[in-house]
C-alpha cells in the first residue's frame, strides 16, 4: 500500500493567488461587458419610465405645457369615475372568462398531443404558431373574419342554417368574441407548459396505478393533475397577467366599441394618455392596475407556497 502525504502549506499563503485573483476580476469584467448594455437597456426602458410615470400620476400634465403638481388628487379621483368602474368590470369580466377557458383548453390539448401519433410534430406547431404570431395580426385577420357582412364566420352560419350575428357590433357579443380571439392566440402558450409538464410525470406513478387497477380517468385525476398543479398555478398567474394587460387585439379589433362594451382598464389608459391628453390621471389609473396585478400576483404566490406547491 502506498501512502501519500499532502505537502505542507507555506507560511504566508493565505487565499488565492495574485494570478487566480485576477483572473477572477477579468471573468466578471467581461461577463458585465457582456450583461451591462442589456441591463443598461432594460432599466432605461422600464423602471426609469416606472418611476417617471408614478411623479406624472401626481400632475395635472397634457404633454405640452408646464405640468401642474396637485398632489393626490388624481388617485383620489378615481372612486368616483364611472368610465373607469365600467372599464374594470369589463377587464374583470373578461379575465374570468379567459384564464380557466385557457388553461382548460391548454391541457386537453396537451393530452391530446402527448401520444405517439403520426405527424404529432405537425399538430404540436400547428397549436403554437398562433401564439408567436403578432397580436395586432390576429386582431386584424379576425376582423375579417367576424365581419358580419362578408366574414367567413357568419358565412358558416349561414351554410348550417342558422341566422348571422353581429358579433364585433354587436356591444353584449363583442366581449364574448373578443375572447374567443385571444384563446386562439394564446391558448397555444399554456399548451405548450403542459405538454412539457406532461412528459415530465413520474412514469412510475402511472405504471402503479395501472397495476392496481386503476382507468385513464383515475390516472388523470388521482395522478397525472396532482402532479401538474404548479404548472397550472403558473399558468394562471401568467394568463391572468395577460388578460389584465390586454390592448393590441382589442385595438385591432374593437377600439373599446361598440359603445365601449370592450373598453378595459388598459384602453382605457390608452383613451386618457393619446387622446384626451390626460396624462396625469392615466398615469395614475396605470399605477393602479399595476398595483391591483402585483396584489394579485403576490396572493397567488403566497398562497401557493403556504400551501407547499412552488411554482416559483
Amino acid at each position: 500500500m502506498t501512502l501519500t502525504f499532502a505537502a505542507p502549506a507555506r507560511p504566508g499563503a493565505v487565499g488565492p493567488k495574485p494570478r487566480t485573483r485576477a483572473r477572477a476580476v477579468r471573468r466578471t469584467l467581461t461577463g458585465w461587458a457582456f450583461a451591462g448594455p442589456a441591463t443598461l437597456v432594460v432599466v432605461g426602458l422600464s423602471l426609469f419610465p416606472a418611476v417617471w410615470a408614478f411623479f406624472i400620476s401626481r400632475t395635472r400634465w397634457n404633454g405640452v405645457a408646464q405640468p401642474r403638481d396637485i398632489g393626490w388628487r388624481n388617485y383620489e379621483q378615481l372612486a368616483q369615475d364611472p368610465d373607469l368602474a365600467a372599464a374594470a368590470q369589463h377587464t374583470a369580466v373578461l379575465t374570468v372568462l379567459f384564464v380557466p377557458a385557457s388553461i382548460a383548453l391548454g391541457l386537453l390539448l396537451a393530452i391530446a398531443l402527448n401520444r405517439r401519433i403520426r405527424l404529432i410534430w405537425f399538430y404540436r406547431t400547428c397549436i403554437f404558431v398562433p401564439y408567436v404570431a403578432s397580436a395586432a395580426a390576429t386582431g386584424i385577420l379576425a376582423g375579417y373574419v367576424f365581419n358580419p357582412q362578408f366574414g367567413a364566420a357568419n358565412e358558416v352560419l349561414r351554410r348550417a342554417g342558422l341566422p348571422a350575428q353581429q358579433f364585433l357590433e354587436n356591444p353584449r357579443q363583442a366581449l364574448l368574441v373578443v375572447v374567443l380571439i385571444a384563446l386562439w392566440g394564446e391558448v397555444g402558450f399554456t399548451t405548450v407548459v403542459y405538454l412539457a409538464a406532461l412528459q415530465d410525470v413520474p412514469r412510475e406513478l402511472v405504471e402503479a396505478a395501472i397495476v392496481d387497477g386503476a382507468g385513464r380517468w383515475r390516472i388523470l385525476r388521482s395522478v397525472t393533475l396532482p402532479q401538474l398543479r404548479p404548472v397550472t398555478l403558473f399558468t394562471t398567474v401568467w394568463q391572468t397577467i395577460t388578460a389584465l394587460q390586454m390592448f393590441d387585439l382589442i385595438y385591432t379589433t374593437t377600439r373599446g366599441g361598440p359603445m365601449n362594451s370592450t373598453q378595459t382598464v388598459v384602453y382605457y389608459v390608452y383613451e386618457l394618455a393619446f387622446q384626451t391628453r390626460r396624462l396625469g390621471y392615466g398615469a395614475a389609473v396605470a399605477y393602479v392596475l399595476f398595483a391591483v396585478t402585483l396584489a394579485l400576483t403576490a396572493l397567488v404566490i403566497w398562497r401557493s407556497r403556504r400551501s407547499g406547491e412552488e411554482a416559483f
